[in-house]
């Protein structure tokens, strides 16, 4: 059984980003929150919601091609239920970003013009989100976390004048629970430095192993497979950790969601 570890991170530049967002919500007609679909609980910055609670507001699934379909649409049914718009994004597929381009459009409804922000925790997919709704790229993209640190405004084609704008990931001050410090450091919305990969991975295969989740190798079988040795017969976990973390996010043990299903 693996040792729980304690996984946060608040740095500095959060703190600020959350005081300029009251200010920057003044200016904005609709917030698109940005949620990793393998966490779509655990992902989402409660204080965020708070903050634009009076907005127009639409809920980005995304990277769904790498979460449960079947997980994936039970979460966006149990959201449209509670009347929050929510969309997933399968960002490799050629039609996705034309229909939340669509989306965003229709919840703007008559105005001629619009201003709309992209929030959400580290690491989530907003980057890619900004150059789809772009149509360019207009925004850094890489599967870490804190690479956004300034706002900046972008133009979303089309027929109404809408103005978008990129923000640096938010964490929570405090991530809550153990479950959700391993998932959301699973899923890169915590810098490395910030947690001991093999802790992280051991407390995956356990919740896989209980959850039934079939074909998830353990950390030994793993790095002895891929040839993590050290001294002869001695197994390297650690550098098998983070290879085993990256083929997890690529995909390679196949379409995961980390949480179960929402509350009926």
């Amino acid at each position: 059984m693996a040792l729980e570890q304690t996984v946060q991170w608040y740095p500095g530049h959060m703190a600020r980003a959350v005081r300029r967002l009251t200010e920057d919500l003044r200016l904005i007609d609709v917030v698109i929150e940005v949620v990793d679909a393998r966490v779509p609980q655990a992902g989402r910055n409660p204080r965020l919601a708070q903050l634009a609670a009076r907005h127009i507001r639409l809920l980005v699934l995304s990277r769904s091609d790498l979460a449960s379909s079947d997980a994936t649409a039970r979460c966006l049914e149990y959201l449209r239920k509670n009347n929050e718009h929510a969309v997933a994004l399968n960002a490799t597929a050629p039609t996705g970003f034309a229909r939340l381009r669509a989306t965003v459009a229709k919840l703007i409804g008559e105005l001629p013009s619009a201003r709309a922000i992209v929030l959400g925790i580290p690491n989530a997919g907003k980057s890619t989100i900004i150059n789809g709704l772009a149509g360019r790229a207009v925004a850094r993209t890489e599967d870490r976390a804190g690479v956004t640190r300034a706002a900046q405004w972008f133009r979303m084609p089309g027929k109404k004048k809408v103005e978008v704008m990129d923000t640096a990931g938010i964490l929570m001050p405090k991530i809550s629970t153990a479950q959700a410090q391993w998932k959301l450091a699973l899923v890169g919305a915590v810098p490395r430095a910030r947690f001991d990969a093999a802790d992280i991975v051991m407390q995956f295969t356990q919740w896989a192993a209980e959850s039934g989740i079939e074909n998830i190798p353990s950390l030994e079988t793993f790095a002895q497979t891929r040839g993590f040795m050290q001294r002869g017969t001695e197994v390297n976990l650690h550098n098998a950790a983070w290879s085993y973390i990256k083929d997890f996010n690529e995909g390679r043990f196949g379409r995961i969601t980390l949480e179960k299903e929402p509350p009926p």
